[in-house]
């Protein structure tokens, strides 16, 4: 049973700011560093194509942490670990700016990430603690308004800092945004507690094991001739997820129950968010990665041609309800994955002598069915779970969220490596690296789309509106 707070009507007012400010400062830092790493890359003497441990360290740690978010919460309350995580967050953000080399960086990105991996969570457990669900939604809305502003900003800002200062301030703009967090958040955030409920530590230690070994043996994939200490990497997280399988299985209250992949909503929409964001998720990083590596323009450039991804990715959402409505979840899925892999395949139609700018409309209408995708996708997910399974599932959702996007940006450099290497076909053209590997991960996205073949024309009809 929760704890009992009376809230005063300003906190009511103050709250949803403290979880807009957090979450304003956690998308800005994810689509920050997209623009950022080839300048980051030169200053610690590193290749561009070797930075996605800056990425998918954070992601991982996300993705890892998330599920004892709530835990923690309930056992030492939403006031006292919320604040520790914008302390971690701002310490990670300011360890980042520091960094002398790329290990240190995966240090600090490690620390951010367990930081980021409480804040967003437990600011919304306080939110939906808070607000009666007549006013939760209004509250809801505009705490992620910066959900959607950040991945505008986040390449924009990060060029203007890249180009006009150094890559430094797109890790030290978090702290004053922290410390404003955190000042709001020691006198308005409530600190709700529940009688503990059972934690499957056990559980959680398998997941996490079986996790980091299939994504360090991906990111080893293309970093290393010797494919044995690769695949011992790889067949250890196959066996810790079949050692987890076991556990579950016995466990009376396990971190990930089992019988929510009996249902086949929830299973075809797991399943079809991890092979459709295999391809999706490399693109914000490969784009502006391209521009200044092949075309050889500033940072500034790269983020201003990302930028419009984020924009009507907001056209997007305010969309996909009539196109759900109209065509039903299996039918907007399938033909929508398609589109997006076309999308991805024509961004290798310019050649190196073309203007840029051929790029804008392209990751223009990606940005659009991008966010149609994603919002169909969980919703789906959690559309037949029941009550008591709906915070276990939409748990696992993110964790196989994010951990997607790891696995996408490891995928997606490795395919670039692999063309950047073989120099006859690519006619000693690095342009033509980024070009193929468009038309593979393009190709790939198009195949995911018969995931969600599995899925019945009337699926998801219980969360159409009207």
């Amino acid at each position: 049973m929760d704890s009992q707070i009376e809230v005063s009507n300003t906190t009511k007012k103050i709250l949803p700011i403290i979880l807009a400010t957090a979450i304003f400062m956690q998308m800005l830092d994810s689509t920050i560093l997209n623009t950022s790493l080839p300048a980051i890359a030169k200053d610690l003497s590193e290749s561009p194509l070797d930075m996605q441990n800056a990425i998918i360290s954070y992601v991982l740690t996300l993705a890892l942490f998330m599920p004892v978010s709530g835990f923690l919460a309930d056992k030492f309350g939403t006031k006292k670990i919320f604040i520790i995580s914008l302390i971690l967050f701002s310490i990670g953000s300011l360890f980042c700016s520091l960094a002398q080399d790329l290990t240190q960086l995966v240090f600090a990105r490690i620390v951010q990430g367990i930081g980021g991996s409480l804040m967003t969570p437990v600011g919304k457990l306080a939110l939906i603690k808070t607000f009666p669900k007549k006013e939760l939604m209004k509250a809801m809305n505009f705490a992620i308004i910066p959900a959607l502003i950040g991945p505008v900003m986040g390449p924009v800002v990060g060029g203007y800092m890249v180009d006009y200062l150094s890559w430094h301030w797109i890790f030290l703009i978090n702290i004053p945004i922290g410390v404003l967090a955190l000042i709001l958040s020691l006198k308005y955030m409530p600190n709700y507690k529940s009688i503990i409920i059972d934690f499957d530590l056990k559980g959680f230690i398998i997941f996490a094991i079986a996790s980091i070994s299939l994504s360090l043996a991906l990111e080893m994939f293309g970093n290393t001739a010797n494919m044995t200490p690769v695949l011992l990497i790889f067949l250890l997280g196959f066996f810790m997820l079949y050692y987890y399988y076991k556990h579950a299985s016995k466990d009376r209250n396990p971190i990930f129950p089992l019988n929510l992949f009996q249902v086949r909503t929830f299973r075809v929409g797991i399943l079809g968010n991890l092979a459709t964001r295999l391809g999706i998720s490399s693109i914000p990083l490969l784009l502006p990665m391209m521009v200044q590596i092949a075309y050889g323009k500033s940072a500034l450039t790269s983020g201003w041609i990302v930028a419009p991804m984020a924009i009507t990715a907001m056209f997007g959402k305010s969309a996909v309800l009539k196109v759900l409505n109209k065509l039903g979840y299996r039918k907007t899925l399938m033909s929508n994955t398609f589109i997006i892999g076309v999308l991805i395949c024509c961004l290798a139609i310019p050649g190196i002598n073309s203007s840029i700018y051929w790029y804008i409309p392209i990751i223009s209408f990606l940005g659009f069915f991008n966010s149609i995708q994603f919002t169909a996708m969980n919703s789906i997910s959690i559309a037949d779970l029941r009550h008591y399974h709906t915070s276990s599932g939409n748990s696992f959702v993110s964790v196989n969220q994010q951990l997607a996007i790891g696995f996408g940006v490891a995928f997606g450099l490795i395919i670039l490596k692999l063309f950047q290497g073989d120099l006859n076909l690519i006619h000693h053209e690095v342009h033509n690296a980024f070009r193929y590997t468009f038309l593979v991960v393009g190709f790939l996205t198009i195949l995911s789309g018969f995931v969600f073949r599995r899925l019945h024309f009337k699926d998801g009809d219980n969360m159409k509106v009207g």
